[in-house]
């Protein structure tokens, strides 16, 4: 009768002169997953470019034909904008991420040189009210607080990597990204530019909370964050006004309460399913700013309550792979650059449809991968590019506790398990009860082992030491 191996033995790795069962279906699982996610933004983001591409054709036409006599200049323009991004993207997507660690402080400082220029040259261009553009060629130009953002990132991730052991210390987590954060954020303002410094202290807000930053320190820093913004707002005319026709839109409807008003009637004369795609009549000089700010309006009215929950569904989307890459990535400075990234598409996604909906006041944020745009998309392509090549090296382990949610002691130091006492050894005996000579003792030095007494074991002490107490 053969004898069967017990489950122990074959989790061991099987009995003596059997073969070893290799378990290779666990990480073919995993590995797929990993890929899985790195498909999943591809997917989405090429949706989201392709059906922004047809909605800016669809918005901008009849302002395009009123300005140059040709429908599709700006649909001309996006897509070249588009093409140039989507290289970037594959080029970034194919690079080990952790060489961008070095580009952080010199994006951030000619970051930093093109806002100045913006604030004090005369050759900047202005739109709507706000200085924020440099000129390139005729008809191009590029908005340094774009590279601003992503500068920002990268500088925040690199510095919050090399401080990852210190990070228990306030004082390591705060500086210098807060500093450096504040700093970019006024010059921002001063363009001004409330979105844009809106979106930066939320990229930093996002990596402080990665890194573990304590709940009421981030409470604290919100709630200033809330009363200074108040304050910016009710110290500028054209703020204060904005403010206010975000309240009662009805109190100004031609002036302040406009685009709010018409937008509102471009949501609701969709429908369910749409007027049609290109049917619709907001955009011919109703709704301002139609292919950029306010493109999710027109893409309400001409497809409907369908169309905006596709587009929800699809940042949804990527907010959960980006989430799900930040947490599966190789090492901290990929965990920071996909999370940081992911707070800033989905915030800048909820930002601009809060405020098409009038949940939000109006800040001039367009919306991600969507609206017309020549430097936001190829930054934002630039970092998507990033994101992919995190997932793309997603690694899968048990996930750790997020510092933010541990106990203050714990995360001064993390406690360690008491160790287990070992058993007594046992004595070798003969059947007839004399001592064995256990490892080539002689039986007088055997005799004096097992006489004498065991060392008795040191008190256990609490858990972490006075430390944790």
């Amino acid at each position: 009768m053969v004898e069967l191996p017990s489950r122990e033995v074959v989790a061991r790795g099987g009995a003596a002169g059997m073969p070893r069962v290799r378990r290779g279906g666990d990480g073919a699982r995993r590995g797929l997953a990993g890929w899985s996610t790195y498909y999943l933004l591809l997917a989405v983001v090429g949706t989201l470019l392709a059906f922004g591409v047809i909605m800016v054709l669809s918005a901008s036409s009849p302002t395009s034909y009123a300005s140059t006599g040709d429908s599709y200049t700006v649909f001309k323009r996006q897509v070249i904008w588009v093409i140039a991004g989507l290289v970037v993207m594959m080029v970034t997507s194919r690079i080990d991420y952790r060489r961008w660690r070095r580009l952080g402080v010199p994006l951030l400082a000619v970051s930093f040189l093109g806002l100045l220029y913006v604030a004090v040259h005369p050759s900047a261009v202005s739109s709507g009210g706000s200085t924020r553009w440099i000129p390139i060629t005729s008809g191009v130009a590029v908005q340094p607080s774009e590279f601003a953002k992503l500068g920002l990132l990268l500088f925040a991730a690199d510095v919050l990597t090399r401080k990852h052991r210190l990070l228990g210390d306030v004082r390591h987590l705060l500086v210098p990204v807060l500093p450096v954060t504040l700093v970019l954020a006024a010059m921002v303002l001063s363009q001004p530019d409330l979105g844009t410094t809106l979106l930066m202290c939320s990229i930093a807000f996002g990596l402080l909370f990665i890194a573990g930053a304590p709940l009421p320190l981030l409470t604290l820093m919100g709630t200033i964050g809330l009363v200074g913004g108040l304050g910016l707002i009710m110290t500028a005319d054209y703020r204060r006004r904005r403010l206010f026709s975000f309240l009662d839109p009805a109190a100004d409807p031609q002036h302040n309460g406009w685009q709010i008003i018409q937008g509102r009637f471009a949501l609701g004369s969709g429908g369910l399913l749409g007027v049609g795609l290109g049917a619709s009549r907001q955009k011919w000089s109703y709704v301002p700013n139609a292919h950029t700010d306010f493109i999710f309006a027109i893409i309400g009215e001409e497809l409907g309550l369908v169309g905006t929950l596709a587009i929800l569904v699809l940042f949804a989307a990527i907010a959960y792979a980006g989430i799900r890459a930040a947490r599966h990535a190789p090492d901290p400075f990929g965990r920071y650059l996909a999370g940081g990234i992911t707070v800033w598409i989905v915030v800048q996604a909820l930002v601009n449809i809060g405020a098409v909906v009038g949940v939000l006041p109006i800040t001039g944020v367009p919306l991600p991968l969507v609206s017309a745009g020549g430097s936001s998309m190829l930054v934002l392509l630039a970092a998507v590019g990033m994101l992919l090549n995190v997932a793309k090296r997603e690694v899968w382990r048990s996930p750790a506790p997020v510092r933010a949610t541990m106990a203050p002691a714990d995360r001064r130091g993390r406690r360690r398990p008491t160790p287990a006492a070992r058993p007594p050894r046992a004595v070798p005996r003969t059947p007839d009860g004399r001592l064995r000579d256990p490892a080539g003792l002689s039986g007088a030095q055997a005799q004096r082992s097992a006489a004498s007494p065991r060392r008795p074991a040191p008190p256990q002490r609490s858990p972490g030491g006075l430390r944790n107490r």
